[in-house]
């Protein structure tokens, strides 16, 4: 099908070919005002009776999408990361009914927006801690109910039956076998829904016939133009007011929209082919500011937390809240008698404070809980405007096709049974892990294993009189082979792991003493002396050589030099310290004799600076001063007092030298 048909303007050939199909089990569906996701079905594969799920699905909540931007923004919902916290503490995931019930009881209206934001901020707002999320609060709240410390906490005892899914699903003689069609149940009242064999004739009695859109208003007479105009309540309604109508509301953060629309279909024109679209009888929209910005909760809820709030943002909110409830009730006052014959009445209210405006209880109120046309709506709803009630009642009202893909299907029972066995298995064997079966070992590996444990201990801290001693006690051969083999391939026998460990007494010992066979190779095909790492190791195997004999074993063929008795090992080692005292004693002649030299460099440096400053051959004395120099030296120190005091009988000196002098010459 090109276009999805209304279910109230289906074509004749399809609606007389309808029937039943069998209905699948989903979750619970309350008739009430709240907000759920129906498994509603996308033009890719996907199946019909919920045993499958198609790729744009989440096993987790149970839900599938029409789109993968559904998807995305159901991964980012404050649903599907509540079941994730319920899943890792072990606890079964709840439904969308189940998770707008639990927000309900919360006491906080929630903006209702996926993608908007409120545009009002609250410059000047009390200081504090921010107000949790919606997810904290319902995670604080699931803490309580589990411990039983929540005041409405749930018996465990009850329980709720299984619900029945949002979509009815029916086939036709006109359309592929692959090909179903589905109707929202909410559009059936609940008598019609419980006689589900006469369904079909129950859908075909709802048609009705399209109207031509109504004719654009007559311009009023000038002369008529005056006075005081009408209530709306008073003005007569053309535009189908009389036939069967639905009554929509939605209310959250603030925001309330509300619209009567007509079942019945208007025939337009659009690219000049004729098309059905709906008649609104009457819409109205109201916005308050009630709310934080993107802090959620109503200044109501937030006051009932006890909490004192005098901001100039907190009373503002507070006298929105009393205007914007006063406002929806005149409204549904001034609707009263167009709601009362409406068929059906859709609702989106979340919080109490919301259904308390809505259903109050207040004086002549319009709207009750107990009504049996009230219902909400099976679908995600967005921001309360217009546009979305006008989306939320084509959604309703239109006919979903779903396509399934019979081979696809096929694969992915396959896969889907090969996945299930697989996690089965998998579950099995994380439930009850088993330790990995070692094979028993004999009385003899025992005892070999022993063996091998004690005498690695004893080859690796090269303790030699030990080892013999070991081996003298428990009748050992001295080419006892390690167990187990595969773990000792490069050092099988007692006589490898000593030349390996580079310990010369164990290999002498081993050889001279315990008669161990130096002919004996690894799995390398290595002989014990080919792992020797350092020259005493290797004289061990000559001094045994020598102390052995040639016929002793075949030295040669365990590529061992020839042999090196005691005498020469201590002649070489003689040797090779007279040799290291001369180098070492050379080495420190050489030393101090450059020290020697640095030092007379360092001195003859310091008398040619000398010679360059003062002159060759001068030597250095105090410099001659003048007599105006030498007042001043011997005035250094002095006070004022005794400077004067000193100028006054250096002058009175002087005098009378001078004095002196006079007389002396006449």
């Amino acid at each position: 099908m090109a276009q999805q048909p209304s279910v109230f303007d289906l074509p004749e050939e399809l609606l007389y070919t309808l029937q039943l199909k069998t209905q699948p089990s989903a979750a619970p569906l309350e008739d009430g005002p709240h907000t759920s996701r129906p498994t509603t079905p996308s033009e890719n594969s996907e199946t019909i009776n919920g045993s499958l799920t198609s790729a744009t699905s989440c096993t987790l909540c149970g839900q599938s999408f029409p789109t993968v931007l559904d998807q995305r923004s159901h991964v980012r919902s404050d649903i599907h990361a509540y079941n994730l916290k319920l899943k890792l503490r072990g606890e079964e995931a709840v439904t969308e009914v189940e998770f707008e019930r639990l927000v309900e009881k919360l006491d906080e209206s929630l903006s209702g927006s996926d993608t908007d934001e409120s545009d009002e901020s609250d410059e000047g707002e009390e200081g504090g801690k921010p107000k949790d999320s919606t997810l904290s609060a319902l995670l604080k709240r699931q803490a309580k109910v589990t411990n039983g410390d929540a005041q409405d906490a749930p018996s465990r005892q009850r329980k709720q039956s299984a619900g029945k899914a949002p979509l009815m699903w029916f086939s036709s003689t006109k359309l592929p076998s692959n090909t179903s069609l589905g109707v929202y149940r909410a559009v059936f009242a609940i008598e019609e829904q419980e006689e589900a064999e006469h369904l079909v004739g129950t859908l075909q009695r709802k048609q009705l016939a399209p109207k031509p859109a109504p004719k654009p208003a007559a311009k009023p007479d000038p002369e008529d133009e005056g006075g005081v105009p009408l209530p709306a309540s008073m003005v007569p309604l053309t535009n189908g007011a009389g036939g069967p109508h639905y009554f929509m509301c939605m209310i959250g953060g603030g925001h309330f929209a509300a619209m009567l629309v007509s079942l019945t279909p208007k025939i337009t024109k659009k690219a000049g082919l004729d098309d059905r679209a709906a008649t609104v009888i009457a819409h109205k929209t109201f916005h308050r500011y009630t709310t934080r910005r993107k802090q959620g909760g109503s200044q109501s809820a937030k006051d009932n937390t006890g909490k004192s709030i005098s901001s100039a943002g907190s009373s503002l909110r507070r006298y929105n809240e009393v205007a914007l409830e006063t406002e929806i009730r005149a409204l549904l006052q001034e609707w009263k008698s167009l709601i009362d014959s409406a068929d059906l009445i859709f609702v989106r209210a979340s919080g109490s404070g919301n259904r308390r405006t809505l259903f109050g209880p207040y004086g002549e109120q319009v709207l009750t809980q107990k009504d049996p046309r009230l219902r909400g709506f099976p679908f995600n709803t967005r921001r309360a405007t217009q546009a979305e009630l006008m989306r939320a009642f084509v959604e309703l009202t239109r006919v979903k096709v779903n396509v399934v893909d019979e081979a696809a299907l096929a694969r992915q029972a396959e896969e889907a049974a090969a996945a299930a066995a697989k996690a089965q298995a998998q579950a099995q064997a994380a439930a009850r892990p088993s330790a990995p079966k070692v094979a028993k070992l004999s009385k003899a590996d025992e005892e070999a294993l022993l063996h091998t444990t004690q005498l690695q201990a004893l080859i690796r801290r090269s303790k030699a009189p030990a080892l013999l001693s070991y081996f003298q006690s428990h009748s050992l051969p001295a080419d006892f082979t390690f167990f187990p083999p595969d773990q000792n391939r490069h050092a099988p026998t007692p006589l490898h792991l000593a030349a390996s460990s580079n310990s010369p007494a164990c290999v002498l010992a081993l050889l001279s003493k315990a008669k161990a066979d130096p002919t004996v190779q690894n799995t390398d095909l290595k002989y014990p002396f080919d792992l020797a790492g350092d020259r005493a190791t290797r004289d061990a195997f000559r001094l045994a050589r020598s102390q052995l004999g040639q016929t002793g074993f075949s030295w040669d063929t365990a590529n061992v030099p020839p042999p090196l008795s005691q005498t020469e090992v201590d002649a070489r080692a003689q040797r090779e310290a007279a040799e290291q005292a001369e180098e070492n004693a050379a080495e420190k002649a050489r030393r101090q004799k450059e020290t020697d030299r640095l030092r007379e460099e360092e001195r003859a440096k310091i008398v040619q600076g000398k010679e360059d400053k003062f002159g060759k051959g001068r030597l250095l004395r105090k410099p001659t001063l003048t007599a105006e120099e030498r007042r001043a030296e011997d005035a250094r120190g002095m006070t004022d007092e005794m400077r004067v005091k000193v100028e006054r009988e250096r002058r009175a000196r002087a005098a009378e030298e001078r004095m002196k002098k006079m007389a002396g010459g006449r």
